[in-house]
């Protein structure tokens, strides 16, 4: 039986089948969970969540007298845990994303570093748990992919920003992250239904899974693969995608991106080396996003390139038959000529960070912080460059390093 109860009621002993709120609000990374212990109870009530369900056949009940809640029909409750599963068939397709206000990127960056936190130790135990053999929460992921989703929703470009600065030891999971935020800007971007824009944001969030299978020696190496740890490597993909294909309840368009965003339009991707006609849309999707976070993101071997030479590298590649042309181009116009958090150069000699590039792609909102003749950094000041008689202008993009400018990242926030 099901009962909503305060988390005050909460005692060891109980099963909780659900936390109400946002997933942000459940301070386990489960969605159902036994409290075994005073430090487990301790958690959860020094959440930030106020009611949870639970589940009196399989722990505790509250006395009689202390209920505050009478039995809750087995219906809703079910209606409620199908907001956070998904079949094997994917999202049903009457689903439809909670419609919320646009935010500045300085407000939305404000909510996204919690995700980004939250995110991280998240990711961090699933795929510690698919390490160890253990199979993913689905719930979890999904959930998760949710808080996302509705940051990107506000924002495009903030949470997106905030997890490009990510530490070198964080990448592996936080790319993870990034990738389930572009592909869901992406699939919007490309006017996708919402259901299948959830089933990208899942998508991106578990397709590297693979790679806990891979030793982290050879994941983690600061120099050049051997052709052997470079064919282990490889096969990251089949190995991510026979264990969600075990977990279960994990949508075909999710598995099918775990295998396939290594895929090449040309047909010489891996591991099973598709020619583009053969590479569904997500895949395709996929392998844009997948690749652009990891040039962007500084890795062991190699420092992270801005996201203006990243984007130009990638349109030499796409050239050359690695991506679909049609969907890079879309990318670019979601993720921006000047993506957000790109340092650039303007006319009167002053270095930037780009804060905004929803109305203009080559006239963002940006934050000055720098002169470049006086070498000294200035007061930070808000220009919208798409203002009518505005005369400052981009002149070019600029690296960060050349400049010794160190986390551009901070001077976004207000």
């Amino acid at each position: 039986m099901f009962k909503k109860i305060t988390v005050d009621q909460a005692q060891i002993g109980m099963y909780v089948h659900k936390v109400c709120g946002t997933w942000l609000d459940n301070p386990f990374w489960t969605a159902s969970f036994a409290l075994k212990s005073a430090s487990d109870l301790k958690k959860l009530q020094g959440s930030t969540a106020r009611e949870i369900w639970i589940d009196t056949t399989r722990g505790l009940d509250v006395a009689a007298p202390a209920a505050t809640a009478s039995p809750a029909p087995a219906a809703p409750v079910a209606a409620n845990a199908a907001n956070a599963a998904i079949s094997v068939h994917g999202t049903p397709p009457d689903f439809r994303f909670k419609v919320e206000a646009p935010t500045s990127t300085s407000d939305e960056l404000k909510r996204a570093k919690r995700i980004v936190k939250t995110s991280r130790e998240a990711v961090d135990e699933m795929f510690n748990d698919a390490r160890m053999g253990k199979l993913i929460s689905t719930e979890t992921a999904v959930q998760l992919a949710d808080e996302i989703t509705a940051s990107v929703l506000r924002n495009p470009g903030a949470l997106i920003s905030l997890v490009r600065l990510k530490k070198i030891d964080d990448y592996t999971y936080m790319h993870s992250v990034a990738v389930c935020a572009m592909m869901v800007a992406l699939g919007r971007q490309l006017n996708l239904p919402d259901h299948e824009v959830r089933d990208c944001g899942l998508a991106g969030l578990l397709h590297d899974v693979g790679k806990m299978a891979i030793p982290v020696e050879i994941l983690n190496k600061p120099g050049r693969l051997t052709e052997s740890e470079y064919s282990t490597i490889q096969g990251h993909p089949r190995a991510g995608f026979d264990l969600l294909a075990q977990t279960g309840n994990v949508p075909a368009i999710a598995r099918d991106v775990c295998l396939h965003h290594h895929e090449r339009i040309d047909g010489k991707g891996y591991p099973d080396a598709l020619p583009g006609d053969q590479i569904s849309l997500q895949a395709r999707m996929g392998a844009i996003c997948d690749v652009y976070d990891a040039i962007t993101s500084n890795r062991p071997y190699k420092e992270g390139w801005s996201p203006v030479t990243s984007l130009a590298r990638m349109t030499e590649w796409t050239k050359e038959g690695q991506f679909d042309a049609t969907l890079f181009a879309a990318f670019v116009r979601c993720i921006g000529i000047y993506p957000i958090g790109t340092l650039v150069r303007l006319k009167s000699d002053r270095l930037a960070v780009v804060l905004d590039n929803r109305k203009s792609l080559l006239a963002p909102i940006v934050r000055v912080i720098y002169s470049l003749k006086s070498m000294v950094y200035l007061p930070p000041e808000t220009l919208d460059l798409a203002l009518p008689g505005t005369p400052e202008a981009i002149v070019s993009s600029e690296e960060e390093a050349t400049w010794g400018i160190v986390d551009c990242g901070r001077f976004m926030a207000d």
